[in-house]
């Protein structure tokens, strides 16, 4: 799979192909400010979690090394 860049609300980010819904609920279905508000809180905290429209589960890395910003999708441990 691959890794891709791509500038989300002015937030450098990157991801695997895979984890495109994510991307797209941060892209387009959340105002700017919303979506500020994850990229910020991960930039504070190292990390941020926040579910999409349904009920995916998403986390959102920052990289203090390049200020850039993963995601990753969190799997569901069954409690």
């Amino acid at each position: 799979m691959s890794i891709i860049k791509e500038r989300v609300h002015n937030f450098l980010l990157q991801y695997e192909e895979d984890m495109l819904d994510g991307v797209k609920y941060l892209r387009d279905d959340l105002q700017e400010q919303e979506a500020k508000t994850i990229f910020d809180a991960a930039h504070f905290n190292g990390s941020a979690e926040f579910e999409d429209d349904t009920d995916r589960d998403w986390t959102l890395l920052y990289n203090r090394g390049d200020g850039t910003y993963t995601l990753i999708r969190r799997q569901d441990d069954g409690r």
